[in-house]
């Protein structure tokens, strides 16, 4: 299971998405490959990371940045924002 599929089966990962009006199918974690083959390296159970999540709306792109908490053993990922930019689409 990724990391996107984890945070979305927390009711608050899909509240964030919902306020700024994200279909989870719009939503990319950014270095998710690396993230997860840096916790097979170090083998640890819980991991913390600084990541970037990307999500697009209608009015452009949104890019949340803050801390991801995960436990790829028992299937749980919490995001912790810590702010967002908005980049407006070009028309």
């Amino acid at each position: 299971m990724n990391i996107k599929e984890l945070l979305l089966n927390g009711k608050s990962f899909l509240e964030l998405l919902k306020q700024f009006s994200i279909d989870a199918s719009d939503v990319k974690i950014q270095d998710e490959a690396m993230i997860l083959s840096q916790q097979e390296s170090t083998r640890q159970e819980v991991m913390k990371e600084s990541i970037c999540i990307e999500g697009k709306n209608k009015d452009g792109i949104i890019n949340f940045f803050g801390t991801l908490h995960y436990n790829l053993l028992n299937q749980l990922a919490v995001f912790e924002m810590q702010g967002f930019e908005q980049v407006a689409s070009v028309r």
